[in-house]
């Protein structure tokens, strides 16, 4: 009986190794910033989010939300290729504090089955070059002596 359930652990266990499932192992391919910029505009991410560089046509758009989310800018830590990616396709996964809707699912509606994954590739890869990283502000210590 002891030999069975060390083989059934064994068993499970390589099993699960062959189950990668970290960022590292994700990619798609490279995208194009100039044509992402086209399914920003294309799929007016505008009437829900603000972007330093782009004007808002909220007036025009019937959806627009009342305090857009900022995308882009500087931020304290780097925004992630899979992390981008995860919240075009299941905008859900994290919701930014107060755009939550009343079921509790973001108010951002899917474009799953509507953007190709070459428009989510290139939209991504725009929305990517427009975040840089804050310097960490250094602490200064006195010398030990």
């Amino acid at each position: 009986m002891k030999a069975f359930l060390l083989t059934a652990v064994f068993a499970a266990i390589a099993g699960l190794s062959g189950c990668d499932r970290s960022s590292q192992s994700f990619s798609l391919p490279q995208g194009n910033v100039e044509q992402g910029e086209q399914v920003f505009v294309k799929y007016q991410c505008l009437s829900c989010h603000m972007m330093a560089g782009y004007e808002s046509d909220t007036e025009n758009l019937p959806d627009a939300m009342e305090t857009p989310i900022a995308l882009g800018g500087q931020v304290s830590r780097v925004r992630t290729y899979p992390e981008l990616v995860t919240s075009v396709i299941h905008p859900s996964h994290r919701l930014a504090k107060g755009y939550e809707a009343e079921s509790g699912q973001s108010v951002m509606p899917s474009f799953n089955d509507v953007m190709t994954v070459t428009e989510l590739v290139n939209l991504v890869y725009f929305l990517e070059s427009h975040y840089e990283l804050e310097p960490y502000p250094r602490t200064e210590y006195m010398s030990p002596r």
